[in-house]
């Protein structure tokens, strides 16, 4: 047995490779145990943490900073191309509300630290260390560590106390955060599966999915017209899949040419194709879909490297088919001549069995490639991140530079990356399945090495004479402003309980707040929230921290 117990006392790969297996295993099974009906999920990982390394069970210090920090960069790099294509229209449709909201916890926190430390004379190193832990925000800790050991007059005892402060918090300020989801739900009595399916009616009506309509050409004015010379088509983003002329049933192109009694088959948004009813005709009895035998119709997905950047226009022509809808992530619509296709677009196509065939064999259509992660644009994309998360920003009356950090920077890039969708035959696409791993694996990283930093001072800050009231303050700077913005989204604004969740998990910039909002449901409306708070809410919370020190010694 000498050689386990080298392996558990020895500095070396294995031993780091065992500890973090070991913390991470037992965490997850402490995640799944149900106290009260309430499971720490993949919180475990954290306390799991703590035990061990309150038992001076650990690794080295630096290969445990960069396993936490390299599992936080790999967490929200993923979540920023989840909810990248989904955040700009995010951001424009109520993300001024969500962000207003948001910035409202902040300020509530840090005007709390202040009063606690003030009245509850606690020392101003430790109450900003209680606020970063509470709030569960690292940058923030490292923020005012780094302006603090700048100040005169700091010893080293001082500069202990934040990171005191920041252990005895940050336990419950994730605690905190879900008790405060848990209570918003019984007190508003939230149906969960109700307000997931409110939010994708919400989604659907907001994106204005296409709809088809198949009309009959009464007006004389089109009768000898090709499609190509009728303008209002290609402005209302309306595609013609299907023309019928004495009984007969054709792919509809430009030179297609309209007479007065052919039924057409209209693909856009149900708002233009009421308007297109009064300058065509009426809505025909007959289903152009059910006479055309020679027809078919279906989606296909473009994976062929050689059709990305390719355009609906060029494609059409090229295999005589008609592209009547797109889908890409949380949107779909009907394109014009002009859109190009990205890599993982599924488009809906029309036209003979023959056409089908030779569109299908150029798009691609490999689920077997869709669902292989293209590995280069993943470390280019973190290579963007870090570097923007490096960039100094100078803010007036500030002694130091303000940074975005590990998290900020590549969340950041992310999100511009999954908005451009393809870099020539490069894509920033990410299947489902590889992203839930890169996200699940970076978070129990991140958890499992704060844990152990933190155990070997957590229980005997805690049992100290001050630790549990230092821990009485921490949990009101995490629950109050929380609980009071939850308040107000919920009655004020009527926000949807999942965007709710979102918002709260990115206003504490906490991840693991964010994995347990999300295993109340498969909706994307708490990623969507909580990336849309997210960027805002980081830099904030590194501001407030800094100021707090500045201001206030």
């Amino acid at each position: 047995m000498d050689w386990l117990l080298q392996l558990f006392n020895q500095d070396s790969v294995p031993h780091t490779l065992l500890i973090i297996g070991l913390v991470v295993s037992t965490g997850l099974i402490l995640g799944r145990l149900s106290l009260a009906g309430i499971q720490l999920g993949i919180a475990g990982v954290l306390f799991s943490g703590l035990v061990f390394g309150h038992f001076q069970i650990g690794i080295n210090t630096e290969v445990m900073h960069f396993l936490r920090d390299f599992g936080l960069v790999l967490f929200v790099y993923a979540i920023g191309l989840q909810v990248g294509p989904g955040f700009v229209s995010s951001f424009f449709r109520y993300g001024l509300r969500l962000n207003g909201l948001a910035a409202a916890v902040v300020i509530l926190g840090a005007l709390m630290t202040v009063a606690i430390s003030m009245i509850g004379h606690i020392p101003m190193p430790a109450a900003i260390g209680l606020f970063s832990g509470a709030t569960t925000n690292t940058p923030s800790l490292a923020a005012a560590q780094q302006v603090l050991g700048s100040l005169p007059g700091i010893d080293s005892e001082i500069l202990k106390m934040p990171g005191l402060g920041y252990a005895v918090a940050y336990p419950f300020g994730i605690v905190g955060i879900i008790l405060s989801m848990l209570l918003a739900k019984r007190v508003f009595k939230v149906d969960i599966d109700a307000e997931a399916a409110r939010f994708a009616d919400s989604q659907q009506q907001q994106a204005r999915v296409p709809i088809w309509k198949d009309l009959t050409v009464e007006n004389p004015n089109l009768n000898g017209l090709t499609i190509g010379r009728i303008p209002f088509f290609e402005g209302m983003n309306v595609v013609m899949t299907r023309i019928m002329h004495n009984g007969k049933v054709d792919v509809a192109n430009p030179d297609s040419q309209l007479q007065v009694g052919d039924t057409i088959r209209l693909v856009g948004e149900r708002e233009h194709l009421d308007e297109l009813k009064i300058l065509i005709g009426p809505e025909s009895n007959v289903d152009l879909k059910q006479v055309a035998s020679n027809l078919q119709s279906k989606r296909l997905v473009v994976t062929n490297k050689s059709a990305v950047s390719q355009s609906i226009g060029h494609l059409c022509l090229m295999y005589g088919v008609t592209i009547s809808r797109i889908h890409r992530p949380d949107v779909e619509f009907s394109p014009t001549s002009n859109v190009h296709v990205h890599f993982g677009d599924e488009l809906h196509v029309v036209g003979s069995p023959e056409a089908l065939s030779g569109i299908e064999k150029a798009l691609g259509n490999s689920l077997e490639e869709l669902n292989h992660p293209q590995i280069v644009p993943i470390f280019i994309g973190i290579t963007l991140g870090i570097l923007l998360g490096s960039v100094p920003l100078y803010l007036p009356g500030m002694p130091s530079a303000v940074k975005l950090g590990m998290a900020g920077g590549p969340l950041l890039v992310a999100i511009m990356l999954s908005r451009i969708g393809n870099w020539g035959t490069m894509t920033w696409h990410l299947p489902k399945s590889s992203n839930i791993i890169l996200k699940d694996i970076g978070i129990v990283l991140f958890l499992a090495c704060v844990g152990l930093n933190s155990g070997d001072q957590f229980a005997e800050t805690l049992l100290r004479g001050d630790g549990f009231y230092w821990m009485a303050c921490a949990a009101l700077i995490t629950l109050l402003p929380l609980l009071i913005i939850a308040a107000v989204a919920r009655m004020a604004f009527k926000l949807n309980f999942l965007s709710m969740c979102g918002l709260l998990a990115g206003s504490m910039t906490d991840p693991p707040a964010l994995a347990f909002a999300n295993n109340l449901s498969p909706s994307a409306a708490v990623s969507l929230a909580y990336a849309t708070v997210y960027p805002l809410v980081m830099i904030l919370r590194i501001v407030a921290a800094q100021l707090i020190i500045l201001l206030v010694n």
